[in-house]
């Protein structure tokens, strides 16, 4: 019995510091698209992310024991959901090719706040003044971050909030789905999703890869499979309001990355942006966890 007790406390402990290694993935994977929006086209390099992250996903049904299931259950929702994924996607590596990482990251951390002004007309949820004063001040902070100084960099920045939208829905129809299936089956059928479906486009947008940028868009979705890999075991003993915090450490390799790759270093206000928006979206998961305990 002790035993038991000290294996599922050791779990617990365990499963921040997998969720972590995610998030720190992330933004690795955003950045080598943004190399390769550089250098090919857009549709081709979300495709890859799709089938290469396919292919590297199967071996996990294998790891974990879990079988494969082709139609999942609740087909329409989960269409709705990995359609809007694959929409934050694309928009996502398409601001890429217009503004920094470590800005787009900034911008697209606004999806809790979007996703807590929606949840009373999509969930039903009943939104408090607390968090609604706190996605006000988010989205204020956001002002510090969008000041476009170059040609193309006001459309960067919009197809990033455009993204941090997208993502906002895909996690509210995710929240609808958690009981709908096994995650790596949910994670399959997306991956089919935006394979199929960007395959559509290649005829008309394709360039054929030398070396060097086939084992970037293999090594893209690689990085898509690892990093929801890592969320999947910490989401295996820990719950989702303990670990959404650790969310935001995606804007350390997303910093990290811009600095060593690219060579940007984020200007004060935009950090000042950046501050306001986490610590906004830290007060919304400290306020939702309130309530539940009310609850």
């Amino acid at each position: 019995m002790g035993n038991t007790h000290y294996s599922s406390v050791a779990q617990k402990n365990t499963a921040p510091i997998y969720f972590i290694l995610g998030m720190l993935l992330v933004p690795v994977m955003d950045g080598t698209a943004k190399y390769l929006v550089a250098e090919y086209p857009l549709a081709q390099v979300v495709w890859s992310r799709y089938f290469f992250h396919l292919l590297t996903l199967l071996p996990l049904f294998f790891i974990f024991r879990v079988k494969i299931r082709l139609i999942p259950e609740r087909l329409n929702w989960q269409t709705a959901r990995a359609l809007f994924l694959l929409g934050d996607t694309a928009l996502f590596f398409g601001a890429l090719a217009f503004i920094p990482l470590t800005n787009g990251k900034a911008v697209f951390f606004v999806s809790p706040l979007i996703m807590t002004a929606l949840a009373p007309f999509l969930l039903g949820e009943k939104v408090g003044w607390h968090r609604w004063g706190a996605v006000l001040v988010g989205f204020a902070g956001t002002l510090f971050i969008l000041r476009p100084e170059a040609d193309g960099e006001f459309l960067g920045y919009l197809l990033a909030f455009g993204s941090a939208a997208f993502y906002a829905i895909y996690l509210i129809l995710t929240r609808k789905l958690t009981t709908s299936g096994s995650p790596l089956n949910t994670l399959l059928y997306t991956a089919i999703f935006g394979t199929v479906l960007m395959a559509f486009f290649l005829p008309f947008h394709w360039t054929t890869p030398d070396f060097h940028g086939f084992s970037l868009m293999v090594l893209t979705g690689l990085l898509g499979t690892l990093s929801h890999f890592f969320i999947i075991k910490a989401f295996e003993t820990g719950d989702a309001s303990s670990m959404a915090p650790f969310s935001y450490a995606e804007i350390i390799s997303a910093t990290l990355f811009g600095l060593i790759v690219f060579g940007h270093i984020p200007g004060p206000l935009t950090w000042i942006g950046i501050s306001i928006v986490v610590a906004s979206g830290l007060y919304v998961f400290k306020r939702e966890r309130v309530v539940l305990k009310k609850i």
